[in-house]
């Protein structure tokens, strides 16, 4: 699909990284002069105010993604022909996410226990008040609400609230029905796909904004934190946690490397701008019509795309995954609540279960965590323990879903070429 053309997108892109990079070192810039030189209620004014522009900015985004989730993935499935076909590459993705995600969690499982970042830890006083927000969202958590979560009721209800995992079941039923009736659904089809030739267009103008929302998510988060003092107390937790997405970075690229050798350097430098995005806003969803475009760029099939990555969204949260273990064993290391190994393991298939879905439902990895400790004895007020460090953890998960995503759909493209 290629809906830009070549001599119009470097114009549009060329600069859209080196202008996030200064975005976010003149975010940071304001927001630290603004923290050492006003009193805590008017930064905290400020920062309501400043993060207005990355709310605008993710608003945006989010207004294309489920039009461009359902036309895409219509198309992709109607192109695909078959009901084998779309088994063939659904079976892939599946065993490639959930792969994925076991290994992600397991990384997280051996870091926290070889590091302990929780042993021995005292953090003084801390603000519950985001945790009880989070604990009321885990009494509703149950195995009804989350089958209810996975499937739609109403398509206008699963677009209006940008759930990607309703939306996705809605539009495989669709694309399956639309490709069994041949060509009577062609002028369907053929809609769909001009339909989402002009979403992707759409795509081009939402990201010149990109910079001005990751200056005001930046901005407003530096305003009212005390960086220093914040990664002071919280050394250990965070260092033991960039280990460990560090090692998960370091497992994704080499095996990005295994399969597409020589061409997997291609695609770090196609993704850069999503990954900087993501990490800037803390928001893979922010990403997404860009990574499909890019993507596509890369040489992996619209079709592919269109049906992996919304699939990914769903069931490929690699940093989400490995920050679940890696928090709830460390309240639990905190709170002196021994966990052997067998309960380890079994804690680790309940997350790898629970978490599917959660793309785009705010603080979702922590409402997991919080669900989760609630299962296995450990105190869900815990949750506070984390709160004032997770948005900086945050930018590094949502940077590191992006490239896992970009990584299967491209590894699953190369697959299917190869058929």
């Amino acid at each position: 699909m290629n809906t830009i053309p070549e001599n119009t997108k470097k114009s549009i892109f060329s600069n859209l990284t080196l202008q996030i990079l200064i975005a976010m070192l003149l975010g940071a810039l304001l927001g630290i002069i603004i923290h050492k030189n006003y009193i805590a209620d008017d930064a905290k004014n400020f920062s309501d105010k400043i993060k207005m522009l990355a709310t605008v900015f993710i608003r945006l985004v989010q207004m294309i993604i489920a039009p461009l989730v359902f036309t895409t993935l219509v198309v992709g499935i109607a192109k695909l022909g078959d009901v084998k076909s779309v088994g063939r590459i659904g079976g892939k993705a599946l065993g490639w996410f959930f792969s994925a995600s076991f290994i992600s969690l397991l990384i997280g499982l051996f870091w926290v226990n070889t590091l302990q970042p929780g042993v021995g830890l005292h953090l003084g006083t801390l603000d519950s008040s985001g945790a009880n927000e989070l604990t009321e969202k885990v009494d509703g958590f149950s195995a009804q609400n989350f089958v209810e979560h996975i499937i739609p009721k109403s398509i206008v209800e699963a677009m209006a609230t940008n759930e990607i995992l309703q939306i996705v079941i809605f539009s495989i039923f669709f694309g399956l029905a639309a490709a069994s009736i041949g060509t009577n659904a062609k002028p369907v089809v053929n809609a769909l796909d001009k339909t989402s030739h002009i979403i992707l267009k759409m795509v081009n103008y939402v990201m010149k904004f990109a910079p001005i929302g990751v200056f005001g998510a930046i901005a407003g988060v530096f305003a009212v934190k005390d960086v220093n003092d914040l990664l002071v107390t919280y050394a250990k937790f965070f260092s033991s946690f960039l280990v460990g997405i560090a090692s998960l970075w370091l497992f994704l690229l080499i095996i990005g490397y295994v399969f597409l050798k020589r061409q997997m350097t291609t695609l770090l430098k196609r993704i850069v701008s999503p990954l900087i995005i993501a990490f800037g806003t803390t928001s893979s969803e922010a990403v997404f019509p860009k990574l499909t475009e890019e993507l596509e760029r890369f040489g992996v099939k619209d079709k592919i795309v269109s049906f992996m990555l919304p699939l990914g969204y769903s069931f490929n949260l690699d940093g989400s995954m490995m920050y679940m273990t890696f928090a709830s064993i460390f309240i639990a290391q905190v709170y002196g609540v021994h966990l052997d190994l067998g309960t380890q393991m079994t804690m680790l298939l309940v997350l790898m279960l629970t978490s599917k879905g959660i793309a785009g439902v705010p603080r979702a990895s922590l409402v997991v965590v919080a669900a989760t400790c609630g299962m296995f004895k450990i105190p869900i007020e815990g949750i506070a323990l984390i709160l004032p460090i997770d948005h900086f953890c945050d930018m590094f998960r949502s940077a590191t879903n992006v490239l896992g995503n970009a990584i299967a759909t491209s590894v699953v493209g190369k697959w299917e070429k190869e058929n």
